[in-house]
């Protein structure tokens, strides 16, 4: 049963970075196209009527922030960043639902060069959402690392799965 729950936290994980390099994909775009004084519009509508409504609300006031402190500098890295994350992030998952084995050990260096950085950025401006972001992806990777030493690629541990999910008997191999 342990086996079966580990394969599934794994598969929901490859989803969620799936999703999260679209959303980071999409966010590198949105900030490659618009500038800060823009962004700061944005979020300034996006928040007023929370803030109008509690106006210590740590997450719009969080938001409004960080958003004043981004130079044209920092929004050109933080793009060029999310894009190379989203790309990399995209990659791993497409090449893990159509690849073989072999493409385990290249996800887990990619994940674990980008845990690198993440946890250089937490001693230099540590954030909440980025201890998020790394305890995800170190879950993440450990969970690639223990499907690569079984010897399985995603779509044999997705069928399993999807089995044990729906109680279909297993084929014997």
């Amino acid at each position: 049963m342990r086996e079966r729950v580990m394969d599934l936290v794994f598969l929901i994980g490859v989803a969620l970075k799936g999703l999260d390099g679209l959303v980071e994909l999409v966010g590198a775009i949105v900030l490659l196209v618009t500038t800060p004084g823009q962004l700061l519009h944005v979020a300034q509508r996006l928040t007023a009527h929370e803030l109008a409504r509690e106006p210590n609300d740590v997450l719009a006031n969080a938001l409004l922030h960080s958003i004043k402190q981004l130079g044209s500098g920092t929004v050109v890295f933080l793009a060029v960043y999310l894009l190379l994350h989203g790309v990399v992030e995209l990659a791993i998952v497409v090449a893990l639902m159509l690849g073989t084995r072999r493409v385990y050990p290249w996800a887990i260096a990619a994940i674990g060069a980008f845990l690198v950085y993440q946890v250089y950025e937490l001693f230099v401006s540590p954030s909440i959402g980025l201890v998020l972001l790394t305890v995800f992806d170190l879950i993440i990777l450990l969970l690639t690392w223990r499907e690569w030493r079984r010897g399985r690629p995603l779509r044999q541990t997705w069928h399993s799965t999807l089995d044990w999910i729906l109680r279909r008997p297993q084929p014997q191999h």
